[in-house]
């Protein structure tokens, strides 16, 4: 199921030819799904809300739309069918994203962590996802693997809760990690750069 799904995001949300280069990622494509999921948006409260310009939110529009993924009505911009299986898809891979208080390990002024289901495997050093985010617009993350009943960041601690609890408490509250899950947190300069941080780290766990 993630293995189709990233590869048909990454169709969605790649360069066409001719044309110019897009201004928009696959981040901008699965926000507005979660946008949508909630309720239909218009255009300019779309725009607002990924902090696009009006050319890239026409252009990731017409995506959705060719994708057979949104329609548009008088409310705005809703989900279809096809929209909403595809955001399920979404949900079961991330099934909690929420913003984070400052703590002991993230220290940033913006928080936002995303739960990653069954992922451990795949994470090694952390390096890759630590990357990731950083390109994606945030200032640190960190790569929590849930494992025998305890977080753990490679090269830092084998248990977050010994070692920093307050931080510990929060992530097990909010994301409430079972076995081999990864718990993402990226720290931002502003809320989406964070959430733009943690969905670039988390994504990279995805396999093609």
């Amino acid at each position: 199921m993630a293995i189709s799904l990233k590869r048909f995001m990454q169709h969605v949300a790649e360069k066409r030819a001719p044309g110019p280069s897009t201004t928009f990622t696959i981040f901008h494509i699965f926000y507005a799904l979660e946008l949508m999921a909630q309720k239909p948006l218009g255009r300019n409260k779309l725009a607002e809300k990924l902090n696009v310009g009006d050319g890239a939110v026409r252009t990731i529009i017409s995506r959705l739309k060719e994708a057979d993924l949104i329609e548009t009505s008088k409310e705005g911009c809703g989900l279809t069918k096809k929209g909403c299986e595809v955001w399920h898809q979404f949900e079961e891979i991330f099934p909690k994203r929420v913003d984070l208080p400052k703590s002991e390990l993230s220290t940033s002024e913006f928080n936002h962590a995303f739960l990653v289901k069954d992922c451990g495997q795949k994470v090694h050093s952390g390096i890759d996802q630590r990357d990731a985010a950083i390109i994606a617009g945030a200032r640190k993350a960190l790569v929590i693997v849930y494992k025998q009943g305890h977080l753990s960041i490679e090269g830092v601690s084998g248990s977050v809760e010994k070692d920093y609890p307050k931080a510990a408490n929060l992530i097990l509250t909010a994301l409430a990690p079972q076995e081999n899950d990864v718990a993402i947190v990226a720290g931002g300069d502003t809320a989406l750069k964070a959430k733009r941080g943690a969905f670039a780290a988390s994504w990279s766990l995805i396999s093609v």
